[in-house]
């Protein structure tokens, strides 16, 4: 069974890719083209049944951005039974709220570039 960018998903991803929010295209504008110490990234990448907002393949980093949605109880919920199966296949994740895009973009490519090469699992993910 495939896990990765189900061919089934592939309208789904490319429609969240047409509707990306102002935090997701400000990141992707970062880290599209290698520009992140020439690592590739993907954009809205199936894992699964769940679609992560970006995914660096070779290091299996997902990265996650989170708006107001996310912050209500059975959102959060939700979001950690994500970050559990993720975890279970191999796949870290890293969060960040989206006023951290926007209002510390070199911190926030600190962070991703500190878990990209570590391996380690951020702190406040282990479930």
């Amino acid at each position: 069974m495939k896990l990765f960018n189900k061919e089934s998903y592939k309208d789904n991803r490319r429609a969240l890719r047409k509707r990306m929010t102002p935090a997701e295209i400000a990141l992707w504008t970062m880290i599209k083209g290698r520009q992140l110490n020439g690592e590739r990234f993907l954009r809205q990448y199936s894992v699964g049944a769940y679609i992560v907002d970006f995914y660096c393949p070779k290091y299996g980093l997902a990265i996650e951005l989170d708006g107001e949605p996310h912050f209500d109880e059975d959102n959060i919920n939700k979001d950690k039974q994500r970050t559990k199966y993720l975890l279970s296949v191999g796949v870290r994740v890293l969060r960040f709220e989206n006023f951290e895009v926007f209002d510390y973009p070199q911190r926030t490519l600190d962070e991703i570039e500190k878990y990209l090469y570590s391996g380690e699992i951020p702190e406040n993910l282990l479930l």
